[in-house]
């Protein structure tokens, strides 16, 4: 067997959709009809090995015919940890060269140090993902839980040692920073000789090269990688003030000033402001570090008879674990035993504890009351829903708003430009005022007061504020880009149940029509015994509580949009709308609609063809009382300018006793589950963007077709991943809390990006005209970050309406 060309690349390929042995043979002859390509399915492990050799053929072509084929190659996801950036220029060029590589898309967030990674496994491997990170001059590793420990016990090392260097260079700066006082002496010729020449060399020197190599390793690992940054215009502006100042102290030209307070003013303040901002953007990741330190340690669980405690981390689906009073909840679980209060309030935001007995679920980090619950592990690990609200926010904060696009286009030039302009204020001051050193100060000036570090960190450190302040009630942003749209919504389309009303319903009367009470009861639960429908389990319920004996239940069918039939103790039934049905009691049933009630009608036919028909043995109403909340939510949803619109599948009678009720003027009554996406398209008209809630699950399609999607009463991971906007708390408030924590949000993003453009569409040209002192432009540009990554932090602030009460 021949030896493989030394250029050739191999590829381990995932493949999803392959059922049979024809799928796996299909794809092996779509890939080896490629030039170069010799392909191996296996189907078994679901893998492709593919070798290219043909330089015509890439890896992209290949993934690509493979999708033609009808299969997949489903990306994954990681995130890296990166070290060394600086500014918005150092995170702009990262994702530059990572989005290059065949088949990655990547988001680089300079508030968070971190990348989003999506990639096709087999095409590129993380360790070239690593590897570019490193050709650009910085350093990345794989980010997990353990490498957020180690990341942060790294970073407050790193602070300290940049702290204490701070203080020497501050100490060795005073003396020189104090003669500019005498700047203000107007008799004196030479207020820069308040201490010889000598000792200002000796004292800036270890402050520019010992303190401020950071600067230069920094600018040469970017000019390396092909960039320019933050580090480029400190370490060129120092070196300019410094070299000048060398030489006139060693030529002895006493006739000329020199800048050596300037050089090491600079990189002290340069310095401070780094230690300032690192301190800042900490705050800005506290709501899920908090989230992080509420997950438990230890759990009491029961093995062969005996109570253990055992590593959290340990636990598997099943396990049987206690609770005792004043305990946190392990893991997700269901309630086996017991009775209790449970406080909820560190993942719904709801301060009022939550009743807890046999059957309910509990949540991991969950605090228990007084008393002791015996439940069976449901979700464990990562799949909790604590683990899914770290892993949102996570996301959240590491994603890019649509507003944040201007300031990368601008910080990834910015570099340069500021460059060119200081050149230019070079040669202008030097031509005209033939002052070399008045020429290179104002140059200085201009490349120490530029500052690229506050557009990079406008946008992203009030994503992370806002989402960790969401996080914290209950409402749970899937990226930055639902939260910028979320300000724009203008009419909210809700689903009646479990949304405005509790979806609890309970069975309320049963009208005897043909047959009695008790025999219109048992018939009817015996017919929904094998449905999954709200109401069936309201009949059930019923039925249960007043000790019916279900019947056998045989030939059962659903009927989409109209209801169910099949055959019970022998007699074919039917129970479902009572629309199209003739001689039933008109006025008894509008009565009851009327009254915000369902009416369902339970029939009996001469076979299954009939069924739908027959004769009528009962009336049924279910009602599913409205949430206590629905009615202040939807005033204060009006209140704020969203139409609200009600989506129900139930009689237009009921649907309007329903909206009504509420306060909503608009409604869809009889819309059924596949008709509800066209009715959200349907309401798009202009440029009105347009919400949907529902439960995440049932209402996809409608939420699909939203601009913005809410899931309400989150409990399940499902629910989670389904929408923009989860919210985990039932309550129609949390959407009138996310709407106004965006407009929040962006207005914190406007205030950001105005500050750092008008800084440096001020600051540049007063420096070029030489209006600003180049310690005056490096304190300047010191505090522009610290300002804007401050201003981010008063979204801390921001409360949700349950936090503050209605009347605040």
């Amino acid at each position: 067997m021949s030896a493989a060309p030394t250029d050739s690349v191999r590829l381990d390929l995932p493949i999803t959709g392959m059922t049979c042995a024809a799928c796996a043979t299909r794809i092996e002859k779509v890939l080896n009809r490629l030039p170069g390509v010799a392909a191996s399915v296996n189907l078994a492990s679901e893998h492709a090995l593919i070798e290219i050799t043909a330089a015509e053929t890439t890896a992209q072509q290949v993934v690509a015919a493979i999708e033609k084929a009808g299969f997949g190659v489903p990306p994954r996801t990681l995130e890296m940890a990166i070290e060394g950036m600086t500014c918005a220029a150092c995170s702009t060029r990262i994702e530059k060269l990572l989005n290059r590589l065949p088949g990655v898309e990547a988001v680089v967030n300079l508030a968070t140090e971190r990348a989003t990674i999506r990639y096709l496994p087999g095409v590129v491997a993380p360790a070239v993902l690593i590897a570019t990170v490193a050709r650009a001059g910085f350093s990345g590793r794989l980010a997990d839980d353990r490498a957020r420990a180690d990341e942060k016990a790294r970073k407050l090392a790193s602070q300290q040692v940049e702290l204490q260097r701070f203080w020497i260079s501050a100490a060795l700066t005073l003396p020189l920073a104090a003669q500019m006082l005498t700047m203000f002496d107007v008799g004196a010729h030479h207020p820069q000789d308040m201490l010889p020449r000598w000792l200002q060399l000796l004292l800036a020197t270890p402050v520019q090269f010992w303190i401020g190599w950071r600067f230069y390793d920094g600018a040469w690992k970017a000019l390396r990688g092909g960039s320019a940054n933050m580090d480029v215009l400190v370490a060129l502006g120092t070196t300019m003030a410094y070299t000048f100042s060398l030489v006139v102290t060693i030529t002895g030209a006493a006739n000329l000033h020199v800048y050596f307070e300037a050089s090491a003013a600079v990189i002290t303040l340069v310095l401070l402001g780094k230690l300032l901002e690192a301190r800042a953007k900490a705050k800005t990741t506290e709501a899920i570090e908090a989230l992080i330190r509420l997950q438990p340690r230890t759990a009491r669980v029961e093995r062969d008879g005996q109570l253990i405690e055992l590593d959290a981390a340990l636990l598997i689906p099943g396990d049987i674990f206690i609770v005792r009073p004043g305990e946190s909840v392990p893991v997700d679980g269901e309630v086996l035993d017991g009775s209790s209060n449970v406080n909820e309030a560190m993942l719904t935001g709801e301060s009022m504890p939550v009743s807890k007995r046999q059957g309910a679920r509990v949540f991991a980090a969950t605090a228990n009351g007084e008393g002791m619950l015996r439940c069976r592990a449901t979700g464990v690990g990562e799949h909790t829903l604590l683990a899914g609200i770290i892993r949102m926010v996570a996301e959240a904060q590491g994603s890019k708003a649509p507003v944040q696009r201007l300031a990368d286009r601008i910080s990834g030039i910015f570099v340069p430009v500021v460059c060119v302009i200081a050149l230019c204020t070079f040669v202008a001051w030097w031509a005209l005022g033939g002052v070399f050193s008045m020429a290179l100060v104002n140059a200085v000036a201009v490349l120490v007061i530029a500052c690229p570090c506050a557009l990079g960190l406008a946008t992203p450190t009030a994503i992370m504020v806002a989402s960790g302040q969401g996080a914290t009630a209950g409402i749970l942003i899937k990226n930055a880009e639902a939260l910028e749209r979320a300000e724009k919504i203008r009419v909210l389309v809700v689903d009646k149940t479990g949304t405005l009303t509790r979806g609890e319903p309970v069975l309320t009367d049963v009208l005897p029509l043909l047959a009695s009470t008790e025999e219109a009861l048992t018939l009817a639960a015996g017919l929904e015994q094998a449905s999954e429908h709200p109401l069936a389990r309201a009949i059930l319920q019923h039925a249960q509580a007043a000790g019916v004996v279900l019947p056998v239940l045989e030939d059962f069918r659903a009927i989409p949009g109209r209801g169910v039939q099949g055959r019970v103790a022998g007699r074919w039934l039917f129970l479902g709308a009572p629309e199209g049905f003739v001689g039933l009691p008109d006025e008894m049933i509008e009565t009851l609609q009327h009254a915000g009630k369902t009416v369902v009608v339970l029939t009996e036919c001469a076979d299954a063809v009939e069924a739908g028909t027959g004769r009528a043995l009962a009336l049924l109403a279910i009602a599913d009382p409205l949430r206590a909340t629905s009615q202040a939510a939807v005033a204060r949803l009006k209140a704020m300018g969203i139409r609200v619109v009600m989506l129900t599948g139930d009689h237009a009678a009921t649907a309007a006793a329903i909206a009504g009720a509420v306060g909503i003027d608009d409604f869809r009554a009889g819309v059924l589950p596949a008709n509800k996406a066209a009715m959200v398209n349907a309401l798009k008209t202009g440029d009105a963007v347009v919400a949907m809630v529902g439960d995440g699950i049932n209402d996809a399609p409608a939420l699909a077709a939203a601009d913005v999607s809410f899931a309400i009463g989150a409990g399940s991971d499902a629910a989670i991943e389904t929408a923009d906007v989860t919210l985990v708390r039932s309550d129609l408030n949390g959407i009138a809390d996310a709407i106004l924590l965006s407009r929040a949000t962006l207005r914190k993003i406007r205030q950001n990006l105005f500050c750092a453009f008008i800084y440096n569409v001020l600051g540049i040209p007063l420096a070029a005209v030489g209006m600003l002192n180049p310690v005056i432009a490096g304190g300047a540009m010191a505090l522009s970050s610290v300002s804007v990554v401050s201003n981010s932090l008063l979204l801390k602030r921001w409360r949700a309406w349950r936090q503050v009460g209605p009347g605040d």
